[in-house]
């Protein structure tokens, strides 16, 4: 049994349809991404998987859970990190959580084992409004993660946070998934899509339109496959990736000229721009 099943997911919001026909799955344990630029239709679908919305047609199965008709049994499954949802600004970040404990009936040690973990033990007593934006999307995680869910959900995890902060929310979404955690993350930054996911779907106005593993739909696109070579006298040149160019690179090496050598398939904004004319930057 997959962790997460999607088939032919529509939706309709009056007469546009904004949805169509998503079909996508996730195996326990792994990290998958839905990477679009903003209004392509990523919040809406992790809506619809994580029951908010009801579709106007398809399925959607977490851990064999139907999502058409959830019980409260999948809730106890699955944690969600969106926007500010579930913060209270006036209440201190162990209170924030606490609230959450006497839900889930979970112990109030985890508050700390938790707050430890995304580095907010020292902030413990400091009121949510007073958080910085870094320490505030720590806090979300750990709200999500306090019930150790199966699955989690992850919109824009990282949207506006400096670079240490969002290399720590990197590595504890790594913990988590090698703790086997399944991960559903919602991006338009194909940096993170490119470190975190083992596959990665690219939506475009509702529709999917790639699948695959980051390098590998990369690679698909390599339209020029050329080499890319830094000489140590600072020159770059490119060669094709062939076997005649193998006699010049031959001779670079011999001679210790090459600083540098890589392929230059493309990166996925680039691919992204290929297959809609849209930047995944766009919003």
């Amino acid at each position: 049994m997959k962790a997460i099943e999607i088939s032919e997911v529509r939706h309709h919001f009056g007469e546009k349809e904004v949805l169509k026909g998503i079909t996508l799955s996730a195996e326990k344990g792994e990290i998958i991404g839905l990477l679009g630029p903003s209004g392509a239709g990523k919040t809406t679908l992790i809506k619809i998987i994580t029951g908010q919305l009801i579709p106007s047609s398809g399925s959607v199965r977490l851990a064999g859970y139907d999502m058409r008709q959830p019980g409260k049994e999948i809730y106890r499954e699955i944690g969600m990190m969106m926007d500010d949802f579930g913060v209270y600004e006036r209440l201190s970040c162990y209170d924030n959580l606490k609230l959450y404990t006497d839900i889930y009936r979970i112990g109030a040690e985890r508050i700390s084992e938790v707050l430890k973990w995304v580095g907010l033990y020292e902030d413990r007593k400091c009121p949510a409004q007073k958080l910085s934006k870094g320490m505030r999307g720590r806090l979300l995680l750990a709200r999500a993660v306090l019930h150790h869910p199966k699955i989690l959900f992850l919109d824009e995890p990282t949207s506006g946070l400096d670079p240490a902060t969002t290399r720590r929310i990197h590595d504890l979404i790594h913990q988590m998934q090698q703790d086997g955690t399944t991960v559903f993350l919602t991006t338009h930054n194909m940096t993170e899509a490119e470190k975190l996911c083992k596959h990665i779907a690219l939506l475009h106005e509702g529709s999917i339109v790639e699948y695959g593993e980051p390098k590998e739909i990369c690679r698909r696109y390599n339209h020029q496959n050329r080499l890319r070579v830094l000489l140590s006298d600072g020159t770059v040149t490119q060669l094709p990736n062939t076997e005649e160019a193998a006699e010049q690179i031959r001779e670079y090496l011999l001679e210790r000229r090459i600083e540098t050598i890589h392929s230059t398939e493309p990166d996925l904004e680039s691919v992204f721009m290929e297959l809609t004319g849209r930047s995944l930057q766009e919003r």
